[in-house]
């Protein structure tokens, strides 16, 4: 599932072209995604202009003329792309691509082409129109972004201080901290050298004191995240940025989905290991990430 680099790559790839971008109608392939699209959620976006594209979490949020906020979560495989149906076909809607499930007809912008389309292979993906974001189910309640100035070492250690779950778990809890996912949290606890099995209270020298351990994991989450940025983020299987083109950060992995490969951190001859926490997987040195 995309993390936060790939979602903000996404929403850099958008910006550009969709920012003053006249929605001029929009096709609904079928009635839903992952959710069921409202009965006048089309009605609704056709003729509104997108004023600015932006990011929460693992969210995207398109807003609109109309004070409204197009709210998307790409789920899975979920993707943007700017494309022009075949010419060979009559009807717009039958000259894309078969998951293809929304088209946005777009004027007074220099994109690449007039259709703004989303695509969903496995439609884990969502879009639903929000009029006020505070209290959207989904966006209420989101723990601080983890490249922002909100995000501290003492901001995380209030967080943390009376809870007893691993620290894997923790922070993929997006009321801790919006945004992170398996792969960077996997990355960023092997570069902090902690295990992730440690409970979170452990890491703190008194509740609500932040000490070494989580000053150093802070510096760890924004430089791996970062990185991922600047590498176009990661590509298992489905992630694609609005070009069509791949991330490359998954070449400098150096625990996530290397089960049995020896750990990449300069002395340690440690071999990596893959623990199931909370449904996920979680892989880490036994060696270097001692707590």
């Amino acid at each position: 599932m995309p993390e936060l680099p790939e979602v903000d790559i996404v929403k850099q790839g958008l910006a550009p072209f969709l920012t003053g971008a006249l929605i001029k109608r929009v096709i609904l392939n079928r009635n839903g995604v992952r959710f069921p699209f409202a009965a006048d959620f089309a009605q609704r976006l056709s003729g509104q202009t997108i004023t600015h594209v932006g990011r929460r979490a693992k969210y995207l949020r398109f807003m609109l003329s109309s004070g409204e906020v197009l709210l998307s979560h790409l789920g899975m495989t979920g993707n943007f792309r700017f494309a022009e149906p075949d010419p060979q076909t009559v009807e717009i809607n039958a000259g894309f691509q078969k998951h293809d499930h929304v088209i946005f007809e777009l004027s007074s912008t220099d994109a690449p082409a007039p259709f703004l389309v989303y695509s969903d292979p496995r439609r884990f993906g969502f879009m639903e129109l929000v009029e006020d974001v505070e209290t959207n189910k989904f966006l209420a309640g989101l723990g601080p972004e983890p490249l922002g100035n909100s995000f501290t070492a003492t901001g995380l250690a209030e967080g943390l201080s009376r809870r007893k779950a691993p620290i894997k778990a923790a922070l993929l809890d997006q009321r801790i901290v919006a945004g992170l996912g398996n792969i960077y949290v996997c990355e960023a606890l092997h570069r902090a050298a902690i295990d992730p099995r440690t409970r979170s209270c452990d890491l703190l020298p008194e509740p609500g004191t932040p000490g070494p351990v989580l000053e150093n994991l802070v510096i760890q989450i924004r430089l791996v995240l970062n990185e991922a940025l600047e590498a176009g983020g990661s590509t298992l299987q489905d992630y694609r940025n609005v070009d069509g083109g791949s991330g490359y950060f998954q070449h400098r992995f150096v625990v996530y989905a290397r089960k049995g490969e020896p750990c990449l951190k300069e002395g340690c001859n440690g071999i990596i290991s893959r623990i199931v926490q909370s449904g996920r997987s979680s892989f880490f040195c036994p060696v270097c990430q001692k707590g």
